[in-house]
């Protein structure tokens, strides 16, 4: 077994994904002594922030023993080779636990691996464990987990945001170079916003979505977080492109997302939605967004204030879409097949209803009961339908927006990380903490979050990327250049420094 001092142990955890690489295959340093490094800071710092669900240590040091010997051998040199890595726990891994934070399944131990955890296998990294979440995705706070509810490390009394917020909060702890989320209405990109960290949602179809377990069909996405755009570029090239098992997945090339990253940005064009600097948003956040958005005219490129109309819509549309399609998915969990299953069930009908009344928690139980009420005879046509046709024209508007821009820029969420507990009895304010980024998801258009700053309470602050689609390498370009001349995606929080 690979030992390192605390020292050590710092050093390599501080080090980015891109600097990890070119140690490893230098042989500066093992995988052996990088993947140490990380689960011993996992046992010494999770155990407060709870960021993790389950911590695969044996497998891990056997991996990098295993991959060690093949960078040896010169049999394996890809980017990603001997990189530490975590998922959120709704991507199925063979013979794990993917519990999707539910009692529901709790003890769900997945036969197969999902097409991101074969690539990111395949691609030579060695999997930490699977990040905490919302139950199957829904939420905002990361407080809605069926184990713990996840903290900030920026300020523990503050959630990590949601419904990847484990795995916000583990990169921005330094407890994983890089993880994998899942964003539907924002859920890469708000975590993202509240912990100081980069994260990118690609174009829907970009990614498979084959072994996710799914929450909405039509708007889940998978994509990377980590410290930098240059990190999250380098793994979306080992994840990106089709598979034929997912019938959403795109047949479209996929570019190196690394080769552009250092392009001038001098004379591109960057809309500003006036909708999104509109009321609602936190004066303290708006003028983090203000002197980031003149740090990019500084550099040349054009700002121009465009309008979205629809956007207002946006939440009322998601909270019809998102929960029909939840009530479908969600069906599968029955207590038959396989998750949890009620004791002495007097009938089929009591199996059922207990099952999932006991496997499910309350945000679960809201959202399908929201979604089975939109698709039900009689509604159908006039909340589901009329939403389908709303989205539509939310999407229309980022079309029309992209005939004048070449991104669009804007706050990723209305304010920074709120209290834990502070919203839990509030839903409507919980659900508008993604206002700015549900607009994107119903559209399935690429978005990513960055930090820019730090608002008054010591809390960061995230500026949103929008792209046309299929753009991921554009946005990817533009926030590189941000980050080259800036350092607030370096810092970390002083109780993990």
């Amino acid at each position: 077994m690979s030992q390192v001092d605390s020292t050590q142990t710092a050093e390599l955890t501080q080090l980015s994904l891109k600097a990890l690489q070119r140690g490893i295959q230098s042989s500066q340093f093992s995988v052996m002594e990088v993947t140490a490094a990380y689960l011993e800071r996992i046992a010494r710092f999770d155990a407060g922030l709870k960021s993790y669900i389950t911590v695969t240590e044996e497998q891990a040091r056997a991996q990098a023993e295993v991959i060690d010997n093949q960078i040896r051998a010169g049999e394996l040199k890809g980017a990603l080779a001997g990189i530490p890595y975590a998922l959120k726990d709704l991507f199925c891994t063979d013979g794990i636990l993917t519990s999707c934070a539910s009692k529901m399944l709790a003890n769900f131990v997945a036969p197969y691996d999902a097409h991101v955890t074969s690539k990111l296998k395949d691609a030579g990294g060695v999997l930490l464990g699977k990040n905490n979440m919302d139950e199957f995705a829904m939420g905002s706070s990361n407080e809605n987990s069926a184990f713990a509810p996840v903290q900030n490390p920026w300020n523990t009394d503050y959630v990590p945001g949601g419904s990847s917020g484990g795995g916000a909060a583990a990169v921005a702890a330094r407890l994983a170079p890089m993880v994998l989320g899942t964003d539907t209405g924002g859920s890469i990109r708000q975590p993202a916003s509240f912990c100081g960290v980069t994260g990118i949602k690609p174009t829907y179809g970009r990614v498979s979505r084959f072994g996710m377990i799914a929450f909405a069909s039509s708007l889940d996405q998978c994509g990377p977080m980590a410290v930098s755009a240059e990190d999250c570029a380098i793994t979306l090239n080992e994840i990106a492109g089709f598979d034929e098992r997912d019938s959403t997945s795109a047949q479209v090339d996929v570019p190196d997302y690394t080769a552009n990253l250092n392009d001038s940005i001098d004379g591109l064009k960057i809309g500003l939605p006036q909708e999104f600097f509109a009321e609602g948003l936190d004066q303290q956040v708006a003028a983090v967004i203000e002197r980031a958005v003149k740090a990019f005219e500084a550099r040349g490129a054009v700002i121009k204030e465009v309008t979205l109309p629809n956007s207002h819509l946006a939440v009322p549309v998601y909270y019809v879409v998102a929960p029909a399609e939840c009530s479908s998915n969600l069906s599968r969990f029955d207590g038959v097949r396989f998750g949890h299953r009620c004791d002495n069930p007097q009938d089929l009908n009591d199996l059922y209803e207990r099952s999932r009344w006991e496997g499910f928690g309350d945000e679960v139980k809201r959202r399908i009961m929201m979604g089975t009420y939109a698709l039900s005879s009689g509604y159908y046509d006039a909340y589901y339908l009329k939403a389908q046709q709303v989205r539509r024209l939310i999407k229309q508007d980022f079309v029309d927006v992209f005939n004048d821009v070449d991104v669009i820029m804007g706050p990723s969420a209305p304010t920074t990380a709120f209290k834990l507990g502070e919203l839990v009895d509030d839903q409507l304010a919980m659900y508008l903490a993604d206002i700015y980024t549900i607009p994107t998801s119903l559209a399935g258009l690429p978005g990513m979050s960055f930090p820019i700053g730090f608002a008054d309470n010591g809390l960061p602050v995230g500026m949103q990327l929008i792209g046309n689609y299929f753009e991921e390498a554009r946005m990817l370009n533009i926030a590189h250049q941000y980050q080259q001349q800036t350092d607030w995606h370096l810092q970390t929080p002083a109780a993990f420094a």
